[in-house]
Order: C-alpha cells, then structure tokens, then sequence
C-alpha cells in the first residue's frame, strides 16, 4: 500500500471521529474539533479548550489491520501527558 493511500485511511477515520464528537456535542464546531494539519504533532484529533471541557480525551486513532494496543495506547498516554486535565483514549477501527 501506498503512504499517501495509507495516509489518507487514517486521516478518514479522524474526520469520523471528528464528525462523531461534533454531532454528540452540538455546541462544539470545526474549530473546537479537528484534524491534525499536515505534520502538526500530537493528538489525531485536536480539542480546543473549550471542546477538552466536554470531552476531556486525548484521541488517538489507528485504522489498521494488525493493531499492536500497548504502543498505541503508549503513544495516547504521552499525547494525555502533555494536557493535564486529558486522559488517554485509543480508537481501532479494522475493515469488515
């Protein structure tokens, strides 16, 4: 697989999940939740302040077939580590 196809599978799932939080919290919008830019570092899902009040995550999204969790969830506990007031969260999704 390609990187820019693989790429772009994983950036899919962040748009859903980005998508899910906004429709669970009406009040939150595109700049409160959104997709990390180009090679901005950190969380995949980035939570303005006022989104971390409602939803208080670290989101860290793989969409793989093979999921190898405790690097991952690691990888969110550091992302949680950096903003106190967060906590860690692992999202896998697999085809089928």
């Amino acid at each position: 697989m390609k990187t820019s196809s693989c790429k772009a599978k994983g950036h899919s799932l962040e748009n859903w999940v980005c998508r899910c939080i906004r429709y669970l919290w009406p009040v939150l919008d595109g700049y409160d939740v959104r997709r990390p830019v180009g090679s901005e570092g950190g969380a995949d899902v980035k939570l303005s302040p006022h989104a971390v009040h409602f939803f208080p995550y670290a989101i860290e999204c793989k969409n793989v077939e093979t999921a190898q969790l405790w690097p991952s969830y690691e990888q969110a506990q550091a992302h949680a580590k950096k903003n106190p007031n967060t906590t860690a969260l692992l999202i896998i999704k697999k085809n089928r």
